[in-house]
Protein backbone atom coordinates (compact mmCIF):
# COMPACT_ATOMS: atom_id res chain seq x y z
CA UNK A 1 0.00 0.00 0.00
CA UNK A 2 1.40 3.38 -1.03
CA UNK A 3 -0.66 6.43 -0.12
CA UNK A 4 0.04 9.71 -1.84
CA UNK A 5 -1.75 13.04 -1.56
CA UNK A 6 -2.37 15.90 -3.96
CA UNK A 7 -3.44 19.29 -2.56
CA UNK A 8 -6.73 20.66 -3.87
CA UNK A 9 -9.00 23.62 -3.23
CA UNK A 10 -11.77 23.43 -0.67
CA UNK A 11 -14.27 24.28 -3.40
CA UNK A 12 -13.30 21.14 -5.34
CA UNK A 13 -14.09 18.68 -2.54
CA UNK A 14 -16.24 15.85 -3.88
CA UNK A 15 -19.98 15.80 -3.10
CA UNK A 16 -20.59 13.64 -0.05
CA UNK A 17 -23.24 12.41 2.35
CA UNK A 18 -20.84 13.13 5.22
CA UNK A 19 -21.54 16.71 6.27
CA UNK A 20 -18.27 17.04 8.17
CA UNK A 21 -16.22 16.33 5.03
CA UNK A 22 -18.00 18.92 2.88
CA UNK A 23 -16.81 22.32 1.73
CA UNK A 24 -19.76 23.78 3.67
CA UNK A 25 -18.30 22.41 6.90
CA UNK A 26 -14.90 23.82 5.94
CA UNK A 27 -16.51 27.27 5.77
CA UNK A 28 -18.27 26.76 9.11
CA UNK A 29 -15.00 25.89 10.83
CA UNK A 30 -13.12 28.74 9.17
CA UNK A 31 -15.54 31.11 10.92
CA UNK A 32 -14.47 29.47 14.18
CA UNK A 33 -10.73 29.93 13.78
CA UNK A 34 -9.69 26.80 11.89
CA UNK A 35 -7.74 26.77 8.64
CA UNK A 36 -9.19 24.15 6.27
CA UNK A 37 -7.03 22.35 3.70
CA UNK A 38 -7.99 19.52 1.36
CA UNK A 39 -6.25 16.70 -0.49
CA UNK A 40 -7.03 14.06 -3.06
CA UNK A 41 -6.02 10.62 -1.80
CA UNK A 42 -4.01 8.72 -4.38
CA UNK A 43 -3.24 5.05 -3.85
CA UNK A 44 -2.61 3.32 -7.18
CA UNK A 45 -2.19 -0.18 -5.81
CA UNK A 46 -5.32 -0.40 -3.65
CA UNK A 47 -8.95 0.63 -3.80
CA UNK A 48 -10.44 1.11 -0.29
CA UNK A 49 -14.10 0.24 0.02
CA UNK A 50 -16.54 3.05 0.82
CA UNK A 51 -18.37 3.02 4.13
CA UNK A 52 -21.88 1.51 3.67
CA UNK A 53 -23.68 4.87 3.61
CA UNK A 54 -21.06 6.76 1.58
CA UNK A 55 -21.45 7.05 -2.21
CA UNK A 56 -18.40 6.19 -4.29
CA UNK A 57 -16.46 9.18 -5.62
CA UNK A 58 -17.57 10.52 -8.97
CA UNK A 59 -14.12 9.90 -10.46
CA UNK A 60 -11.44 7.24 -10.31
CA UNK A 61 -9.34 7.28 -7.18
CA UNK A 62 -9.71 6.94 -3.42
CA UNK A 63 -11.67 10.09 -2.73
CA UNK A 64 -10.45 13.13 -0.87
CA UNK A 65 -10.10 14.40 2.66
CA UNK A 66 -10.81 17.66 4.50
CA UNK A 67 -8.30 18.60 7.21
CA UNK A 68 -8.92 21.35 9.78
CA UNK A 69 -5.83 23.00 11.27
CA UNK A 70 -6.57 24.36 14.72
CA UNK A 71 -4.27 26.03 17.30
CA UNK A 72 -3.79 23.82 20.37
CA UNK A 73 -1.47 26.07 22.43
CA UNK A 74 2.20 27.02 22.67
CA UNK A 75 2.45 27.69 18.94
CA UNK A 76 1.37 24.16 18.02
CA UNK A 77 -1.51 23.02 15.82
CA UNK A 78 -3.66 19.93 15.60
CA UNK A 79 -4.74 18.53 12.23
CA UNK A 80 -8.33 17.40 12.76
CA UNK A 81 -10.11 15.22 10.20
CA UNK A 82 -13.83 15.14 11.07
CA UNK A 83 -15.49 11.88 9.98
CA UNK A 84 -12.77 11.19 7.50
CA UNK A 85 -11.33 9.77 5.43
CA UNK A 86 -14.59 8.46 4.02
CA UNK A 87 -13.41 5.28 2.33
CA UNK A 88 -12.38 2.39 4.56
CA UNK A 89 -9.70 -0.17 3.71
CA UNK A 90 -10.20 -3.81 4.80
CA UNK A 91 -10.38 -4.16 8.58
CA UNK A 92 -7.06 -5.96 8.89
CA UNK A 93 -5.16 -3.13 7.15
CA UNK A 94 -6.79 -0.07 8.71
CA UNK A 95 -3.86 0.75 10.99
CA UNK A 96 -1.33 0.38 8.19
CA UNK A 97 -3.46 2.58 5.94
CA UNK A 98 -3.79 5.33 8.59
CA UNK A 99 -0.06 5.19 9.26
CA UNK A 100 0.74 5.69 5.58
CA UNK A 101 -1.87 8.41 5.23
CA UNK A 102 -0.41 10.19 8.28
CA UNK A 103 3.11 10.06 6.87
CA UNK A 104 1.81 11.38 3.56
CA UNK A 105 0.05 14.24 5.36
CA UNK A 106 3.20 15.23 7.28
CA UNK A 107 4.90 15.95 3.96
CA UNK A 108 2.26 18.62 3.27
CA UNK A 109 1.68 20.02 6.77
CA UNK A 110 3.69 22.63 8.65
CA UNK A 111 6.19 21.32 11.26
CA UNK A 112 4.14 23.11 13.94
CA UNK A 113 1.44 20.41 13.62
CA UNK A 114 1.79 18.31 16.77
CA UNK A 115 -0.65 15.52 15.91
CA UNK A 116 -3.25 14.32 13.43
CA UNK A 117 -6.66 13.30 14.75
CA UNK A 118 -8.90 11.09 12.63
CA UNK A 119 -12.59 10.93 13.48
CA UNK A 120 -13.31 7.75 11.55
CA UNK A 121 -16.77 7.24 10.00
CA UNK A 122 -15.92 3.59 9.34
CA UNK A 123 -18.02 0.85 10.90
CA UNK A 124 -16.39 -0.32 14.11
CA UNK A 125 -14.38 -3.53 13.79
CA UNK A 126 -16.19 -4.69 16.95
CA UNK A 127 -19.70 -4.32 15.55
CA UNK A 128 -20.41 -8.04 15.18
CA UNK A 129 -19.06 -8.91 18.63
CA UNK A 130 -20.98 -6.06 20.24
CA UNK A 131 -24.29 -7.00 18.65
CA UNK A 132 -23.96 -10.77 19.01
CA UNK A 133 -22.70 -10.46 22.58
CA UNK A 134 -25.06 -7.61 23.54
CA UNK A 135 -22.11 -5.52 24.71
CA UNK A 136 -23.10 -2.14 26.13
CA UNK A 137 -19.71 -0.48 25.63
CA UNK A 138 -16.71 -0.56 23.32
CA UNK A 139 -13.60 -2.45 24.50
CA UNK A 140 -11.16 -0.44 26.62
CA UNK A 141 -8.72 1.81 24.68
CA UNK A 142 -5.68 -0.41 25.33
CA UNK A 143 -7.36 -3.36 23.58
CA UNK A 144 -8.52 -1.21 20.68
CA UNK A 145 -5.03 0.25 20.23
CA UNK A 146 -3.47 -3.21 20.06
CA UNK A 147 -5.86 -4.23 17.30
CA UNK A 148 -5.49 -0.99 15.35
CA UNK A 149 -1.68 -1.02 15.39
CA UNK A 150 -1.23 -4.60 14.16
CA UNK A 151 0.72 -4.38 10.89
CA UNK A 152 2.02 -0.85 11.48
CA UNK A 153 5.71 -0.03 11.58
CA UNK A 154 5.71 2.51 14.41
CA UNK A 155 2.78 1.45 16.66
CA UNK A 156 1.85 5.12 16.87
CA UNK A 157 -1.95 5.19 16.64
CA UNK A 158 -3.59 6.20 19.95
CA UNK A 159 -7.27 6.11 20.82
CA UNK A 160 -8.39 9.66 21.63
CA UNK A 161 -9.98 10.09 25.05
CA UNK A 162 -13.00 11.80 23.51
CA UNK A 163 -14.52 11.34 20.06
CA UNK A 164 -14.75 14.46 17.89
CA UNK A 165 -18.30 13.73 16.79
CA UNK A 166 -20.02 10.53 17.96
CA UNK A 167 -19.02 6.87 17.81
CA UNK A 168 -22.58 5.56 18.27
CA UNK A 169 -25.31 7.28 16.29
CA UNK A 170 -29.00 6.53 15.78
CA UNK A 171 -29.91 6.62 12.08
CA UNK A 172 -33.47 6.33 10.78
CA UNK A 173 -34.22 5.15 7.24
CA UNK A 174 -36.51 7.85 5.85
CA UNK A 175 -36.36 6.60 2.26
CA UNK A 176 -39.56 4.63 2.94
CA UNK A 177 -43.16 5.89 2.76
CA UNK A 178 -44.22 7.88 5.82
CA UNK A 179 -46.62 5.19 7.00
CA UNK A 180 -43.77 2.66 7.02
CA UNK A 181 -41.52 5.02 8.99
CA UNK A 182 -44.28 5.48 11.58
CA UNK A 183 -44.96 1.74 11.68
CA UNK A 184 -41.29 1.12 12.47
CA UNK A 185 -41.42 3.32 15.58
CA UNK A 186 -42.19 2.07 19.07
CA UNK A 187 -45.89 2.41 19.93
CA UNK A 188 -45.21 4.96 22.69
CA UNK A 189 -43.25 7.22 20.33
CA UNK A 190 -45.96 6.99 17.68
CA UNK A 191 -48.56 7.82 20.34
CA UNK A 192 -46.56 10.84 21.56
CA UNK A 193 -46.28 12.23 18.02
CA UNK A 194 -50.08 11.98 17.71
CA UNK A 195 -50.56 13.44 21.19
CA UNK A 196 -48.52 16.52 20.30
CA UNK A 197 -50.66 17.04 17.21
CA UNK A 198 -53.90 16.63 19.18
CA UNK A 199 -52.69 19.10 21.82
CA UNK A 200 -52.07 21.72 19.14
CA UNK A 201 -48.26 21.66 19.04
CA UNK A 202 -46.97 23.22 15.82
CA UNK A 203 -43.54 22.95 14.18
CA UNK A 204 -42.37 25.66 11.78
CA UNK A 205 -39.19 26.67 10.03
CA UNK A 206 -37.43 29.59 11.69
CA UNK A 207 -34.81 32.13 10.64
CA UNK A 208 -31.80 33.68 12.34
CA UNK A 209 -34.01 36.19 14.14
CA UNK A 210 -35.07 33.24 16.31
CA UNK A 211 -31.51 32.12 17.02
CA UNK A 212 -31.14 33.97 20.39
CA UNK A 213 -34.32 32.33 21.72
CA UNK A 214 -33.12 28.93 20.53
CA UNK A 215 -29.71 29.41 22.14
CA UNK A 216 -31.33 30.39 25.45
CA UNK A 217 -33.38 27.17 25.29
CA UNK A 218 -30.25 25.21 24.33
CA UNK A 219 -28.38 26.53 27.40
CA UNK A 220 -31.34 25.56 29.56
CA UNK A 221 -31.17 22.03 28.10
CA UNK A 222 -27.42 21.82 28.68
CA UNK A 223 -27.74 22.84 32.32
CA UNK A 224 -30.55 20.34 32.87
CA UNK A 225 -28.60 17.45 31.33
CA UNK A 226 -25.09 18.40 32.44
CA UNK A 227 -23.36 18.66 29.07
CA UNK A 228 -20.95 21.41 27.92
CA UNK A 229 -22.46 24.47 26.26
CA UNK A 230 -21.45 25.57 22.76
CA UNK A 231 -20.88 29.31 22.52
CA UNK A 232 -23.38 31.36 20.51
CA UNK A 233 -20.81 31.92 17.78
CA UNK A 234 -20.90 28.20 16.94
CA UNK A 235 -24.53 28.58 15.95
CA UNK A 236 -24.10 31.81 14.00
CA UNK A 237 -21.22 30.21 12.07
CA UNK A 238 -23.61 27.58 10.69
CA UNK A 239 -25.83 30.24 9.15
CA UNK A 240 -22.99 32.53 8.04
CA UNK A 241 -21.40 29.67 6.12
CA UNK A 242 -24.71 28.74 4.57
CA UNK A 243 -25.26 32.31 3.43
CA UNK A 244 -21.87 32.24 1.74
CA UNK A 245 -22.28 28.73 0.27
CA UNK A 246 -26.03 28.28 -0.27
CA UNK A 247 -25.58 25.59 -2.91
CA UNK A 248 -23.55 23.16 -0.80
CA UNK A 249 -25.72 22.22 2.19
CA UNK A 250 -29.20 23.07 3.36
CA UNK A 251 -30.09 24.02 6.93
CA UNK A 252 -33.40 23.18 8.58
CA UNK A 253 -33.98 25.39 11.60
CA UNK A 254 -37.19 24.17 13.24
CA UNK A 255 -39.04 25.37 16.33
CA UNK A 256 -41.91 23.59 18.08
CA UNK A 257 -44.38 25.75 19.98
CA UNK A 258 -47.73 25.78 21.74
CA UNK A 259 -49.91 28.76 22.61
CA UNK A 260 -47.03 31.17 22.14
CA UNK A 261 -44.58 29.12 24.23
CA UNK A 262 -41.38 27.68 22.76
CA UNK A 263 -41.21 23.95 23.48
CA UNK A 264 -38.25 22.66 21.47
CA UNK A 265 -35.91 23.51 18.61
CA UNK A 266 -33.50 21.82 16.24
CA UNK A 267 -30.83 22.71 13.71
CA UNK A 268 -30.55 20.01 11.06
CA UNK A 269 -28.01 20.10 8.23
CA UNK A 270 -28.41 18.25 4.95
CA UNK A 271 -25.51 16.89 2.92
CA UNK A 272 -26.30 14.66 -0.03
CA UNK A 273 -29.02 12.26 1.04
CA UNK A 274 -28.28 12.50 4.76
CA UNK A 275 -29.90 14.85 7.27
CA UNK A 276 -27.81 15.38 10.41
CA UNK A 277 -29.39 16.52 13.67
CA UNK A 278 -26.68 18.96 14.80
CA UNK A 279 -28.20 20.77 17.78
CA UNK A 280 -31.39 20.37 19.74
CA UNK A 281 -33.06 22.00 22.72
CA UNK A 282 -36.19 21.50 24.76
CA UNK A 283 -37.95 23.43 27.50
CA UNK A 284 -38.05 22.15 31.06
CA UNK A 285 -41.73 23.07 31.35
CA UNK A 286 -44.63 21.70 29.27
CA UNK A 287 -42.80 18.45 28.56
CA UNK A 288 -46.12 16.60 28.61
CA UNK A 289 -46.91 18.27 25.26
CA UNK A 290 -44.22 16.11 23.59
CA UNK A 291 -42.68 18.96 21.60
CA UNK A 292 -39.44 17.03 20.95
CA UNK A 293 -41.36 14.11 19.44
CA UNK A 294 -43.24 16.47 17.13
CA UNK A 295 -40.00 18.23 16.24
CA UNK A 296 -38.14 15.09 15.13
CA UNK A 297 -41.09 13.81 13.12
CA UNK A 298 -41.36 17.17 11.35
CA UNK A 299 -37.60 17.08 10.74
CA UNK A 300 -37.88 13.64 9.15
CA UNK A 301 -40.77 14.73 6.97
CA UNK A 302 -38.96 17.87 5.81
CA UNK A 303 -35.69 16.03 5.13
CA UNK A 304 -37.54 13.30 3.25
CA UNK A 305 -39.28 15.89 1.06
CA UNK A 306 -35.82 17.24 0.17
CA UNK A 307 -34.64 13.85 -1.10
CA UNK A 308 -32.91 12.52 2.03
CA UNK A 309 -32.97 8.81 2.80
CA UNK A 310 -31.12 8.95 6.14
CA UNK A 311 -31.96 10.93 9.28
CA UNK A 312 -28.97 10.89 11.61
CA UNK A 313 -30.25 11.67 15.11
CA UNK A 314 -26.76 11.74 16.63
CA UNK A 315 -25.35 10.38 19.86
CA UNK A 316 -26.73 7.43 21.78
CA UNK A 317 -25.13 4.89 24.08
CA UNK A 318 -23.89 1.84 22.11
CA UNK A 319 -26.21 -0.39 24.15
CA UNK A 320 -28.93 -0.19 26.76
CA UNK A 321 -26.76 0.23 29.87
CA UNK A 322 -28.60 2.52 32.34
CA UNK A 323 -25.33 3.83 33.77
CA UNK A 324 -24.10 5.16 30.42
CA UNK A 325 -24.20 9.00 30.21
CA UNK A 326 -26.09 8.76 26.90
CA UNK A 327 -28.68 6.25 28.15
CA UNK A 328 -31.42 8.89 28.22
CA UNK A 329 -30.71 9.68 24.58
CA UNK A 330 -30.74 5.94 23.84
CA UNK A 331 -34.21 5.54 25.36
CA UNK A 332 -35.64 8.54 23.52
CA UNK A 333 -34.07 8.02 20.10
CA UNK A 334 -34.56 4.25 19.82
CA UNK A 335 -38.27 4.96 19.95
CA UNK A 336 -38.06 6.34 16.42
CA UNK A 337 -37.16 2.93 15.02
CA UNK A 338 -33.69 3.56 13.66
CA UNK A 339 -30.48 1.56 13.69
CA UNK A 340 -27.48 2.30 15.91
CA UNK A 341 -24.41 2.73 13.73
CA UNK A 342 -21.26 1.79 15.63
CA UNK A 343 -18.32 3.75 14.24
CA UNK A 344 -14.59 3.57 14.87
CA UNK A 345 -14.29 6.85 16.76
CA UNK A 346 -11.34 9.25 17.00
CA UNK A 347 -7.69 8.23 16.69
CA UNK A 348 -4.52 10.26 17.13
CA UNK A 349 -1.21 10.04 15.30
CA UNK A 350 1.30 12.12 17.36
CA UNK A 351 4.09 13.94 15.53
CA UNK A 352 5.48 15.94 18.48
CA UNK A 353 5.11 13.86 21.64
CA UNK A 354 5.69 16.72 24.10
CA UNK A 355 3.19 19.07 22.44
CA UNK A 356 0.70 16.23 21.97
CA UNK A 357 0.78 15.23 25.65
CA UNK A 358 0.51 18.87 26.71
CA UNK A 359 -2.65 19.18 24.61
CA UNK A 360 -4.18 15.96 25.97
CA UNK A 361 -3.48 17.01 29.55
CA UNK A 362 -4.96 20.48 29.02
CA UNK A 363 -7.99 19.00 27.27
CA UNK A 364 -8.58 16.53 30.11
CA UNK A 365 -8.35 19.33 32.68
CA UNK A 366 -10.86 21.48 30.79
CA UNK A 367 -13.33 18.60 30.65
CA UNK A 368 -12.88 17.94 34.36
CA UNK A 369 -13.57 21.58 35.19
CA UNK A 370 -9.94 22.28 36.03
CA UNK A 371 -9.80 19.78 38.88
Amino acid sequence: MTVQLAPKTIQSLLPTDILFQSDYWAHVKSHLGCRPVAFDILAPDTEPRPAPHVPKPSRKGNGDVLVLLQPVGNGSFGAFIPQGPEQAPPVDSRGHYLEELSEALTRHLDPSVAFIRYDLPWQSSYTREMRDGHWTAFPEPRIREMRMNIGTRHWNLRKAEMDMTVASSMVVDIGRPEEEILAGMKPKTRYNIGLARRKGVTVARADTNNLPAFHELYCQTARRNGFPVCAYRHFTALFQAHAQKPGTSELLFLLAGHAGNLLAGAIIAISGKTAVFLHGASATTNRRLMGSHALHWAGMQAARSMGCTRYDMGAVSPGGAPDHPFYGLFRFKTGFGGTIELRSGSWDYPLDEAAYHAYRNADALSRDGGL
